[in-house]
C-alpha cells in the first residue's frame, strides 16, 4: 500500500465566544499502516485488521431517528439495512449537532459544532482552513472519495476529498442566507412550503431521484475501479450521500406499492393550535407558510407513505453498494458508517421538515457496521454525529478517540452523564438556539424564548415541559450552569448577524458583472479512459478486468 507522510498537527479553530470549550485540539496524523486496535478481540481473514480498514459511509437526509429506535421500525420494507443493523452496534439516541443540512454535515465532518465551524445555516461558508475526517485520511494514504451531496457552501468543494464524483444538488453561492434583521420576513423562493404535502404522491423520474440514480451509479462504478487497480491494498474512504428521503414526498410507483393504505402509522401527536405552539414552533409554522395551505388526513398519509418508499428507495441503493462490495471483495475489511444528517417531523404536532430541536428533527440513525472489530450491540447512551469524525479517524489508526467515544460504547462501555449538545442558528430562529440532553432529560434553550425541559423517559412525545416545574429545578440550574460555561451568547448572537450581514453584501455584488459560480463541476480525463492510442490494448484488457485472468 501507498504510505501516507507523517503531518505536523493539525488544529481545530475555537472561537473565543466558547469560553468552556478546551483550546486547540491537536490530531496528529500517522502511517495508516499504524495498528489499529480491535474493539474485541476478533480477527479473521483478508487484509489483516491491523492494517487500515476501507470506510464506506453512506448518508442519508432528512431521515427521523424516531423511525429506527432500536434498528428499523417493523413497518419499514428495508432489508439491507435490516441485516446491517443486525452485524452492526447502532446508536439509538444519536443527535445531528443541528437540525439543518449545511450545518450539520460540516459539523459530521469536522467534529465541531455550528458555532466553531461559523456555518451556522445553508448558505454560510465551510472554511478551507478547519480539518474535517477526510484531511487527516487522505494525510495518512488514504483514498478518499465522495458520490453526492455535503452542501458544501464557498469555493472550496472538496475539503479534504480528493475526488468527487458528482455535482451537489444545492446550491454552493450564499443566496440562501436568512436575515435576522426582518424577524418574520419570509424569503418565498427558496424557504421550506407545505406544497411538499399537498403534492405528494409517485413519479418515475424527479429532481432528486435523477440525482440520486446518478449517485448510486457512480459509487458502484468507483468501487469497481478500486478493485481492479494495481494498489488494491491502499484503503479508501467512499462516502456516499444520497438526498433522499428528503420532501419533496414523491417516490416511484414500485416503492409507493410496498405500502399499501393503513400500513403506516400516523403521527402520535395531533397538530397543536397555533395558540399553544411554543415560540419557535410558532416561528416555523409562518415560515412554512402554513396558513396558506389546507392540509388533510389523506394527504398527511400520502406524505408518510412518500417518505417511508424513499426509504425503502435508499434501501435499494444500499443493496446495490453492498453486493458490489463483494463482488469487489471488500466486504470483509470495509466499515460501514451509516447516518443521517437530520431527521424530519413528518406531520408531528402538525409540524414537518426540520430547524427544531424536537426528536423528530434532531435525532437521527447512525450504525457502524464492523463485525471483525465490534460485536452487534445496542446503545442507548446519547451520542452525537461530531463523534463520527473521531471515530474513523481512530479505526483508520492515526490518532485515539476521546473516552468514552463511539468505539469505548460499541464493546460496552457506559456513561450516563455524558452530555450531548446541538446548535440552531439558522431560518426560523431569531438568535442562537442551544439543545443538551443528558440522561433522560433535554434542555432547548434561547435568550429570546422560555426555556423547554422534557423527560424522554416519561413524556417521549414532549408534550409536558418541565422547565417551570419546581421538581425539576435542580436539573435546570445544572443545564444553565452547562450552557455558561460553554457559550457566550450574547456574542455568537453579534457573530451569526455579522456573517449574514457580510453574505447579504458579498452575494449581491457578485451577481454584478461576470458570474463565476462555486458549484463543483464534476471532470473526467476523457484520454485516459476506456482505449487511446497512448496505451497498449492488451495491458488496458487484462488491467480493466476483475478478478483478473491467470495468465
Amino acid at each position: 500500500m501507498t504510505k501516507g507522510r507523517s503531518d505536523p498537527a493539525l488544529f481545530y479553530w475555537q472561537p473565543s465566544f466558547l469560553h468552556g470549550c478546551p483550546g486547540p485540539v491537536a490530531a496528529k496524523s500517522q502511517n495508516v499502516a499504524a495498528s489499529v486496535t480491535v474493539a474485541n478481540g476478533v480477527t479473521g481473514g483478508g487484509r489483516p485488521l491491523s492494517a487500515a480498514p476501507n470506510i464506506l459511509i453512506v448518508m442519508v437526509d432528512q431521515l427521523t431517528g424516531t423511525l429506527f429506535p432500536d434498528g428499523p421500525a417493523p413497518f419499514l420494507h428495508v432489508p439491507h439495512l435490516r441485516r446491517l443493523y443486525a452485524e452492526g452496534v447502532a446508536f439509538s439516541n444519536t443527535y445531528c449537532a443541528s437540525p439543518l443540512c449545511a450545518p450539520s454535515r460540516a459539523a459530521f465532518m469536522t467534529g465541531l459544532l455550528p458555532s466553531q465551524t461559523r456555518v451556522y445555516d445553508n448558505a454560510a461558508e465551510f472554511a478551507s482552513a478547519i480539518p474535517t475526517f477526510a484531511h487527516h485520511l487522505r494525510g495518512a494514504g488514504y483514498d478518499t472519495i465522495l458520490a453526492g451531496k455535503m452542501h458544501f457552501v464557498g469555493p472550496d468543494q472538496l475539503h479534504g476529498i480528493e475526488e468527487r464524483l458528482t455535482t451537489d444538488i444545492y446550491p454552493a453561492d450564499y443566496g440562501w442566507t436568512p436575515d435576522w434583521s426582518k424577524p418574520g420576513a419570509r424569503i418565498d423562493w427558496w424557504y421550506h412550503n407545505l406544497g411538499s404535502v399537498t403534492a405528494a404522491g409517485t413519479a418515475e423520474i424527479t429532481n432528486q431521484l435523477e440525482f440520486d440514480d446518478e449517485v448510486a451509479f457512480l459509487a458502484n462504478q468507483r468501487l469497481l475501479q478500486l478493485a481492479r487497480r494495481g494498489d488494491a491494498d491502499k484503503p479508501f474512504c467512499l462516502t456516499v450521500s444520497f438526498t433522499h428521503p428528503h420532501d419533496p414526498f414523491v417516490a416511484r410507483q414500485k416503492y409507493w406499492d410496498l405500502y399499501p393504505d393503513g400500513s403506516i402509522p400516523p403521527p402520535t401527536v395531533a397538530p397543536i393550535p397555533l395558540d399553544r405552539l411554543d415560540p419557535h414552533s410558532r416561528r416555523l409554522y409562518f415560515d412554512n407558510d402554513t396558513p396558506h395551505f389546507a392540509i388533510s388526513d389523506r394527504m398527511v398519509a400520502g406524505s408518510r407513505r412518500a417518505y417511508c418508499a424513499n426509504i425503502s428507495y435508499i434501501d435499494d441503493k444500499i443493496g446495490e453498494l453492498l453486493a458490489t462490495l463483494a463482488a469487489c471483495r471488500f466486504s470483509r475489511e470495509t466499515i460501514i458508517v451509516f447516518c443521517s444528517d437530520h431527521g424530519e417531523m413528518l406531520g408531528e404536532r402538525g409540524m414537518w421538515f426540520k430547524m427544531n430541536f424536537f426528536e423528530g428533527a434532531a435525532r437521527v440513525p447512525l450504525l457502524v457496521h464492523a463485525p471483525q472489530r465490534f460485536k452487534p450491540r445496542q446503545v442507548s447512551a446519547p451520542v452525537s454525529l461530531t463523534e463520527v469524525a473521531p471515530l474513523l479517524i481512530a479505526l483508520a489508526g492515526i490518532a485515539p478517540e476521546p473516552k468514552p467515544g463511539l468505539a469505548s460504547l460499541a464493546v460496552g462501555a457506559t456513561d450516563d452523564q455524558r452530555l450531548v449538545v446541538a446548535e440552531y442558528a439558522a431560518e426560523g430562529s431569531i438568535a442562537p438556539m442551544i439543545m443538551l440532553r443528558r440522561g433522560r432529560w433535554k434542555f432547548i434553550h434561547t435568550s429570546v424564548d422560555p426555556d423547554q425541559l422534557f423527560d424522554l423517559a416519561d413524556d417521549p412525545r414532549e408534550l409536558i415541559n418541565r422547565a417551570t416545574d419546581p421538581a425539576a429545578a435542580d436539573v435546570v440550574a445544572a443545564f444553565k450552569s452547562a450552557i455558561a460555561a460553554r457559550w457566550n451568547l450574547t456574542a455568537f448572537d453579534a457573530a451569526v448577524r455579522e456573517s449574514q450581514t457580510q453574505r447579504h453584501l458579498i452575494h449581491a455584488a457578485l451577481r454584478h458583472g461576470q458570474y463565476f459560480p462555486w458549484d463543483f463541476q464534476p471532470l473526467q480525463k476523457a484520454s485516459e479512459r476506456y482505449m487511446r492510442n497512448h496505451m497498449d490494448l492488451n495491458v488496458v484488457e487484462v488491467n480493466a478486468r476483475f478478478p483478473r485472468p491467470k495468465l
